[in-house]
């Protein structure tokens, strides 16, 4: 846990030593992980089953050819589109040098990357809607719209999978994707930054990256927790309901996490402590208390629209605080593996209880 000031107080070259150690240790883990999952899946192609968690092994030429159009627009075209509008603003609102542009978009691994000496020079709050407007900008548009369209398929046609349509149910992209951030982890090019750039915050300095990859992995780390749960989930509840669920469980996640990133960037003062990976790790009450309003208003929407009583508005406000306070007391980095996980446990005990 660091604050501005415990930055201030460390060399530069101290610090890049401290956050490389931490920077690396999150790549080996990732490469470990990675290689088990390109191992599964190869085994997986040679038994011809993926096993109860990935159904789709195939290597066909569509295939390949949907896992390359997916990679190649959402984090190349639309990677280097979030890229070139955070640029221009670290370039025309907070004052940042073509130099300092270059130094926010590198890797910031091989060499001195001082978090308080770019705050002592440029305005903090700046920065930290700058970096929000990346991060967000790249994925609420899509994560908004990935949602509604599957809530609606959900409505229309409930299926026993539906507590996972969130998640890949292709192996063979989450193996390349993650080869490919991992392939660009240390690159200072163009194309690495269209890849890391417009999510890799400049307050979380030399471990910008890790923060990224280490999202990146748990986000295939989901399935293998999601999977038994969603179709613990289909057996509970009746199909009528799980547009409701699918709603609780992810939902609430997408807002609350959106909500209190951007609440916190435009309305907080980062005066609350907390533990993950980053140079300056702090959180907002004002961020908090987005979040929170977002999860409970599109969670009490769902339960009401649909209209179901006491028991469900009492698991929208649980599932609503529980998201919260997960968002807020993870590690960063990790919050959103435990949110859509506590979720759906949340869920499944709701329904198990009350069903």
């Amino acid at each position: 846990m660091h604050s501005a000031q415990t930055v201030l107080a460390a060399t530069p070259d101290a610090l890049l030593l401290a956050r490389r150690k931490t920077a690396d240790r999150i790549f080996r883990a990732t490469l470990i992980f990675n290689l088990a999952l390109t191992i599964y899946w190869l085994v997986a192609v040679i038994v011809g089953s993926g096993g109860p968690f990935f159904g789709d092994l195939g290597i066909s030429w569509d295939t390949l050819a949907a896992v390359a159009g997916g990679i190649l627009f959402f984090y190349v075209i639309w990677g280097f589109i979030w890229f070139g509008i955070k640029a221009a603003l670290l370039k025309y609102w907070a004052g940042f040098t073509k130099a300092e542009r270059r130094q926010a978009f590198s890797s910031r691994m091989d060499a001195p990357f001082d978090v308080a000496a770019f705050v002592a020079r440029h305005s903090e709050r700046r920065i930290r809607i700058i970096d929000m407007i990346g991060r967000r900008g790249r994925f609420i548009v899509l994560a908004a719209s990935g949602f509604y369209y599957l809530y609606r398929t959900v409505v229309e046609a409930p299926t026993a999978g539906f507590a996972t349509l969130f998640l890949k149910d292709n192996l063979l992209d989450a193996v390349i994707t993650s080869w490919i951030f991992l392939a660009f982890y240390y690159s200072n090019n163009f194309i690495a930054a269209a890849f890391y750039g417009p999510q890799s915050r400049v307050m979380d300095g030399v471990l910008a990256r890790a923060n990224c990859l280490l999202i990146t992995s748990l986000w295939t780390v989901f399935k293998f927790v999601m999977v038994p749960l969603g179709a613990r989930l289909a057996v509970i509840f009746q199909p009528a309901q799980f547009p409701v669920v699918f709603a609780l469980i992810w939902g609430s996640y997408i807002a609350c996490d959106a909500l209190s990133e951007i609440g916190g960037a435009l309305f907080g003062k980062q005066t609350l402590r907390v533990w993950g990976i980053g140079d300056v790790n702090r959180k907002s009450i004002g961020g908090t208390v987005s979040g929170l309003v977002g999860a409970l208003v599109l969670c009490l929407a769902i339960v009401l629209s649909n209209g179901l009583g006491g028991p469900w508005i009492a698991l929208a406000v649980v599932i609503s605080v529980s998201t919260t306070a997960l968002e807020l007391f993870s590690p960063r980095g990790t919050d959103d593996f435990t949110m859509a996980s506590a979720n759906a446990l949340i869920c499944w005990v709701f329904g198990e209880v009350m069903l």
